[in-house]
């Protein structure tokens, strides 16, 4: 069962990005989302993948005082590097 598109940008809030995660996103190959407090890992690896076209391999999340924040990390076949640009975060 994948989301439609719709519902996956409800679960994917926006991008964030901090000097952190900028650093992770060069060695690990990971980016980190804010995300839909409700939303569980399954349901954000199919939004992203929907949405951005990128195979996962997994996703790990943490409630902050941000919010709910979802850090994927991709195949190496997908650069988070690239995908960060196209969402214009770099």
């Amino acid at each position: 069962m994948s989301l439609q598109p719709e519902e996956a940008a409800k679960v994917v809030i926006r991008p964030y990005v901090t000097e952190k995660v900028f650093n992770t996103m060069e060695s690990q190959n990971k980016l980190a989302f804010i995300v839909d407090k409700k939303a569980n890992k399954h349901t954000i690896k199919e939004a992203i993948q929907t949405l951005y076209d990128a195979k996962v391999l997994s996703v790990n999340t943490a409630v902050t005082i941000q919010g709910k924040k979802a850090y994927v990390i991709f195949d190496p076949s997908v650069s988070a590097s690239d995908l960060a640009s196209k969402l214009g975060v770099v």
